[in-house]
């Protein structure tokens, strides 16, 4: 199969979905922003409440938005024409970004909270997001050992890739909602005279950047989840080959030559069987989310 033979399902819905994603994200990481310039005194790193504002600010920059780019970026249809080993390391390099974000704001927030005497790790919040951070840091490392480098035996990746895959949209998923239940944490205890309850602007902006993180994560998951709008089988082999394995992510098809008397039909039902064989093993490379 050639690439440029392929053509994505609903091309005009995806890219709509895309934009509105990109555009619901960027739009969310401004209001983090401008909520904590705006209403929170601003950014510093000397302990005080403006260092523990690193902390929404890297969460929905990292964590929230650029692990969400990661999670599609192999179903951008105008990458489908660069090798898959290409894609894994631009995925796996958001990743990795978005994993460096989120514990400089985790140390933001344990750093405060050491400087003004709170206590950490009391809230349902605090439990859950390091939780994330945590399965994240494993869900990268296994990414990189296992699908990224070439030592990993081809039945192992097989095996791992469907709990890969739904791990990573657990994950995302998990720090959505954690996200909204921190945001949520900081106004009741922060606004005073009114407060919370009595919808003051803060609670109001700050509620609508919670309704972006939602929007912005059913997106991410919609585009995830359709089998239709995933990138193609490779046609060539140009990936990694593991030690003692058969090329990852590869389709056992053969070329046709223009002198060829090799009956089509029969060819076309071999294709099949080692695209069936192979379905697994491609899954793994195509739709991993770290």
């Amino acid at each position: 199969a050639v690439h440029g033979a392929w053509k994505m399902e609903d091309y005009v819905q995806f890219l709509a979905l895309l934009v509105s994603a990109l555009l619901v994200g960027f739009v969310s990481v401004i209001f983090s922003l401008v909520w904590v310039f705006h209403y929170r005194g601003g950014l510093s790193w000397d302990g005080s409440a403006q260092e523990f504002n690193w902390h929404p600010v890297l969460i929905i920059t990292g964590f929230v938005f650029i692990q969400g780019i990661a999670i599609i970026v192999y179903r951008l249809p105008w990458t489908w024409k660069c090798s898959k080993l290409l894609m894994k390391f631009i995925h796996a390099g958001l990743n990795t970004i978005a994993m460096i974000l989120a514990i400089v704001s985790v140390v933001a927030a344990f750093d405060f909270h050491n400087a003004s005497n709170v206590a950490n790790m009391y809230s349902l919040h605090s439990w859950i997001g390091l939780a994330a951070v945590i399965f994240y840091a494993i869900q990268l490392f296994l990414g990189f050992a296992v699908f990224l480098l070439p030592f990993a035996p081809v039945p192992l990746r097989a095996a791992l890739m469907p709990i890969h895959v739904f791990s990573g949209l657990t994950i995302f998923a998990t720090v959505i909602a954690t996200a909204l239940m921190g945001i949520t944490e900081k106004l009741i205890f922060s606004l005073q005279n009114p407060g919370y309850s009595g919808s003051p602007p803060e609670a109001t902006f700050v509620n609508c950047l919670g309704l972006l993180l939602v929007i912005f994560g059913a997106l991410i998951l919609w585009m995830a989840s359709r089998p239709h709008w995933k990138r193609p089988p490779e046609g060539n082999v140009k990936l990694l080959q593991p030690i003692g394995g058969t090329p990852e992510g590869t389709e056992v098809e053969s070329t046709v030559t223009d002198g060829s008397n090799a009956d089509k039909s029969e060819l076309k039902i071999n294709s099949k069987a080692a695209r069936k064989q192979n379905f697994k093993l491609d899954e793994a490379g195509q739709r991993s989310t770290m």
